[in-house]
């Protein structure tokens, strides 16, 4: 399915966000936020291929740039960015799915874990973490996982097997005491970068970018009965 590239600006205090997102030539139902780690920006060659992936399966995706290590700062970026596609007229969508990578996928969690409670329009369907930071490197005695705890909607990690950042089981046990129904899909010896040692990122990226997808529309399927 073909799509159109849209360069946006989005309102974030006084200053602008820049977002790019891939329209599916179709009438829209869902769509996809997602944001880049610590370093970087948008045009992540992981995110763009995942949003063109899911773009050509007939899902809307926004990818927005928010720098800085400030985490508070990117909570707030996250949430502008949902207000202006919950408000806008020109993409009416029925839900959106919050994603992000590494710390990307940390301010997602942050806002899914303030969705107001009355914000009872279910705009909100799910959260995608790719490498979620669960802790820094050899700190596995303090987890990032609070937010998690507060989530109510599904969510999907798509996690190295070998990130020095998200140890296995420590992520399996706190997956076990979520309330939210969640999956883990662990790419086989990956690091924190999804760098695995004889595959081609392309052959990497494909195996994640289906599973996101397959996730994302047995959720969105389920609204269709």
């Amino acid at each position: 399915m073909s799509h159109t590239e849209v360069k946006l600006k989005i309102p974030f205090g006084n200053k602008l966000l820049d977002a790019v997102c891939l329209v599916p030539n179709k009438s829209l139902t869902y769509g996809i936020i997602l944001t880049h780690g610590a370093s970087g920006d948008m045009n992540l060659p992981h995110l763009m291929s995942l949003a063109s992936h899911l773009a050509s399966h007939g899902f809307f995706c926004l990818r927005f740039t928010c720098k800085g290590l400030n985490i508070v700062h990117r909570i707030k970026a996250y949430k502008s960015v949902l207000s202006y596609l919950k408000t806008s007229g020109e993409y009416k969508l029925a839900g959106v799915f919050l994603g992000g990578r590494s710390m990307g996928s940390r301010a997602a969690a942050s806002v899914m874990c303030h969705i107001e409670p009355d914000d009872a329009d279910d705009f909100v369907r799910g959260l995608i973490c790719i490498s979620y930071p669960l802790h820094h490197p050899k700190q596995q005695h303090k987890l990032r996982d609070e937010d998690l705890f507060r989530i109510k909607d599904p969510v999907l990690f798509v996690s190295g097997a070998a990130d020095e950042m998200c140890e296995k089981n420590l992520l399996e046990k706190v997956a076990q005491k979520m309330q939210a129904p969640n999956k883990i899909h662990w790419i086989d010896k990956a690091n924190h970068s999804m760098a695995v040692k004889g595959r081609s990122t392309n052959d990497v990226f494909k195996e994640i970018n289906t599973q996101i997808l397959y996730w994302i529309q047995e959720i969105t399927e389920m609204d269709k009965k």
